[in-house]
């Protein structure tokens, strides 16, 4: 394939790409917690002028440095304080994301295979959701893939000193966007790859010396102006917080452990399946790309096994993990395409058999919540009441609704009607799943928030700009700061619970908790006056003594 048109090839991806991140971002609501979460830290640096602080509630939020935060709010200054704002610096990842894979691949293999690991990438179910999310995730795993591209580049360019310092940089952005976790990766996989290597061409001293001044640098100035500015507290309670996520399950978010195995087979389709044989076969020519091959596989099970060993389980955690998987991925196609090769009959089955999975979720979800609703209402008759009524949210499920389903079904058919024609086989699996992950967004993603969290986020929303107190009860949420815009507190006391559900609020106290406690906290909470229940939340209003109805 010529260069140029290679190139005209990649710049068409980007550019369709980069739409489909962006399109309908701002149709639905950010979803708690931690889209809504980090939005809300980003307004209120906006409100109080203070970019260096993180904040929830006008308090202090040790759980996050601010890099990621401040570039949401530099979003919002332009675009306004809405969902598009939140979720747009991760479609510029996205697209730096594709540029630094064309790159990469282009150097160590061919501008081929750099289009060809983008086309994984880009095709691959997560990997592209998150570029459509207001998570802090895409930017923090940018940052530690090309602190390791750059390493690996200082290594195969006779150590010129630029690549070195800049890994350096670029690792020290990553911890000012999540914290440090990035350096134990990086230190990790770095260290498995030189034991590997029986610490043949280890980093010398000195350029170990340099690497980490640049490092601390600029991994640390955050953490030194908070002390500088006499918030130390703070920093403590961001390194306690860190340590917990290691040793306990944070905030309910538990699970077994290969919980992130599951989410990167199903999760990175095709790309995860696509990638198996090149786990086992080097498919890699010379030594330069032995190598990099040897750090991306050892990068993947760093991550892998690190975070099944981390009692938290969330999903976004392994997803570091989908830079090396893509790029195996498009190892094994070009290696099939270049050597004329067949999709073996074990591939080709574990290829249909995770998509007949995502068939099946796409073709019954519009179907036993639309016209069989009844026969599922039946069977979740035992369930608690919130998610009973949650499931039995008001949701239309017109007929198109089943367009995801019947693109991924006509995928697979179209596969087995290709079969000895690789080429075209690869290019049909990733112009379906392509397809298949657009259409989902637009019917299952605005779904979703209806039947989870809708009536929550509408509830605050309709009070924004009342003079009013807003609070959730049992439930953890953002969206009474956020979408409410919640001014800074004028005293301390507003922030007491007791105070505002008991004591002489000057002003009304609008609340929801779960169905499952209504009972119990319209007992409690005495004072509260019942508005109405929604989607498995109960909504209230507190007001004070002498208030009247304007």
């Amino acid at each position: 394939m010529n260069r140029y048109i290679t190139l005209f090839l990649f710049l068409l991806l980007v550019g369709v790409s980069a739409l489909a991140f962006i399109a309908f971002n701002g149709r639905v609501h950010l979803f708690d917690w931690d889209e809504i979460n980090f939005a809300e830290s980003a307004r209120e640096m906006i409100v109080t002028g203070d970019y260096l602080t993180v904040r929830i509630d006008y308090q202090p939020f040790w759980e996050k440095p601010p890099l990621f935060i401040v570039l949401q709010a530099a979003s919002m200054q332009i675009f306004g304080i809405n969902e598009m704002a939140a979720r747009l610096p991760n479609t510029l990842a996205g697209i730096l994301t594709l540029v630094v894979l064309f790159l990469a691949g282009r150097k160590f293999f061919s501008a081929r295979f750099g289009l060809a690991w983008c086309v994984a990438y880009v095709v691959s179910f997560l990997p592209f959701l998150y570029f459509k999310s207001g998570l802090i995730d895409p930017w923090f795993n940018l940052f530690i893939f090309s602190g390791i591209l750059c390493y690996i580049l200082f290594e195969q360019s006779g150590r010129h000193y630029r690549w070195l310092l800049l890994s350096a940089f670029l690792t020290g952005l990553a911890v000012l966007t999540k914290g440090p976790v990035a350096l134990l990766v990086t230190m990790l996989t770095a260290a498995l790859v030189f034991l590997l290597r029986r610490f043949r061409d280890f980093i010398p001293m000195k350029a170990l010396v340099a690497w980490l001044a640049v490092f601390a640098f600029t991994g640390g100035i955050w953490f030194l102006l908070m002390a500088i500015s006499g918030r130390a507290g703070t920093i403590a309670d961001f390194f306690v917080y860190q340590l917990r996520l290691f040793r306990t399950e944070d905030a309910g978010h538990g699970g077994f452990p290969l919980f992130h195995a599951a989410v990167l087979l199903l999760g990175v389709f095709p790309a995860s399946v696509m990638a198996l044989p090149s786990f086992f076969r080097n498919r890699a020519g010379g030594d330069g790309q032995r190598s990099f091959r040897r750090w991306m596989l050892v990068l993947f099970w760093v991550v892998l096994v690190l975070f099944s060993i981390v009692k938290t389980k969330i999903v976004h955690y392994s997803s570091l993990c989908y830079f090396p998987l893509t790029f195996l991925a498009a190892m094994e196609a070009m290696w099939l395409i270049e050597n004329n090769k067949k999709l073996s009959k074990g591939l080709l089955f574990l290829v249909a058999s995770v998509m007949g999975f995502w068939i099946l979720f796409a073709v019954l979800s519009p179907l036993f919540l639309g016209p069989f609703k009844p026969v599922l209402m039946k069977v979740l008759a035992g369930t608690d009441r919130a998610s009973f009524a949650m499931i039995g949210a008001d949701v239309a499920w017109p007929w198109y609704t089943m367009a995801p389903g019947i693109i991924l079904s006509g995928t697979l058919v179209t596969l087995f009607l290709f079969r000895g024609n690789t080429s075209r086989q690869l290019a049909v699996l990733a112009a379906g799943s392509f397809l298949f992950i657009n259409a989902s967004v637009w019917v299952f993603t605005p779904r979703a928030e209806q039947y989870s969290q809708q009536a929550n986020i509408e509830f605050f929303k309709g009070l924004e700009g009342k003079d009013v107190y807003t609070r959730t009860l049992g439930i953890k949420s953002y969206a009474n700061y956020f979408y409410f815009k919640k001014p800074p507190p004028q005293h301390p006391v507003e922030y007491s619970k007791n105070w505002q559900l008991f004591g002489p609020v000057d002003k009304p106290v609008y609340c929801s908790f779960s169905l499952n406690r209504k009972e119990d906290y319209l007992q409690s909470y005495y004072n509260l006056e019942l508005l109405y229940e929604k989607n498995g939340y109960v909504f209230c209003v507190r007001k004070p003594p002498t208030y009247q109805q304007p």
